[in-house]
């Protein structure tokens, strides 16, 4: 082989190795970069998983001490401080609050960038699905109230009959050598009705309006929204149900006697079907870190001096609305 091409293979060899150095060389910065950044995600997300179960124990903490000073008269109204949300603020301003401390010199926790936003909606200010059973057998009060909201809705009887059906099914134990398999699984909350074979779209027309919860309840007339009112008392029209809202922005109800002294129908609400005071609450939180967000839903159980949570579930998207529903 002449020397001037002994020179050009040697070139080329030299250059194909100088290319395949740079390739692995690249691919080894890729692979690295990438740990980086997933391992940066990965703490982003436990902090914030974190920091909300310390939003989660404040918001317990606070219906622990509505449930102990209660508004005086024993009511829970929207006037209270668990009812007020809250926009999404710097973390770091509440460490402000406490002891005047601005940052925690941890340089694992960068609460600088994280962002706390939430509410607490008082659920017993929706419909119960929940109530559609009572004894073994379809409830008749429920069963009417739920049929007004959904001729208000417009939503097929068909579906509420599939609602009573399996809420039926779900809430009465197989008999001795029954099939168990007879049974309709329980969902957690609305969003999970679609296991009953519901349509999305009815799911979505029914959630400002119903919840689910693990026991009957009644319906608080300090925190429902008129739609709610309207189809919960039997004679009443939207009219008065409206009227009911408005009086109650001034002054809440500290009986049921006084909103039935308003409307003039005191045979519509009664204390079987309606209350001043409420039990279960769900509190939801978000919490942007940097450019993760973590989004928390949480039902809560308040009684005398305790509030207990029932479920958490987190990264599911929930609602914007506050309990000044329609």
């Amino acid at each position: 082989m002449k020397p001037g091409r002994q020179a050009g293979a040697a070139l080329l060899a030299a250059m194909l190795t100088v290319t395949l150095v740079a390739t692995f060389a690249a691919s080894a910065m890729w692979q690295q970069w990438r740990a980086i950044e997933v391992e940066i995600a990965e703490r982003a997300r436990i902090q914030s998983a974190w920091l909300l179960v310390g939003g989660l124990d404040w918001s317990r903490l606070i219906l622990r001490e509505d449930s102990i000073a209660r508004s005086g008269d024993g009511t829970d109204n929207l006037t209270e401080p668990w009812s007020m949300p809250l926009q999404e603020a710097r973390l770091s301003t509440f460490l402000a609050a406490n002891r005047n401390v601005a940052q925690v010199e941890d340089a694992s926790t960068d609460t600088a960038n994280a962002f706390l936003s939430g509410q607490i909606i008082d659920q017993q200010g929706l419909l119960n699905l929940y109530n559609l059973v009572n004894d073994g057998q379809v409830d008749d009060i429920a069963l009417r109230q739920f049929t007004r909201l959904f001729e208000y809705l417009g939503l097929p009887r068909q579906h509420l009959n599939t609602l009573a059906r399996n809420m039926l099914q779900a809430q009465t134990p197989p008999r001795a050598g029954g099939d168990a398999g007879d049974l309709a699984l329980l969902p957690q909350s609305v969003s999970q009705l679609g296991w009953w074979g519901l349509p999305q779209q009815t799911v979505d027309a029914l959630a400002p309006y119903v919840t689910l919860l693990p026991a009957r309840t009644k319906v608080n007339l300090n925190t429902a929204g008129a739609v709610v009112l309207w189809a919960s008392a039997a004679g009443l029209d939207m009219a008065d149900a409206q009227r009911l809202v408005q009086a109650r922005d001034n002054s809440h109800f500290r009986s049921e006697a006084d909103a039935a002294k308003l409307v003039g129908n005191p045979a519509g609400i009664t204390g079987t079907t309606h209350t001043v005071s409420s039990s279960y609450f769900e509190v939801q939180g978000r919490l942007r870190l940097d450019s993760a967000v973590v989004e928390e839903r949480s039902l809560v159980f308040k009684q005398r001096g305790q509030a207990s949570t029932l479920w958490r579930r987190r990264g599911a998207t929930w609602s914007t609305a506050s309990a000044g529903r329609p």
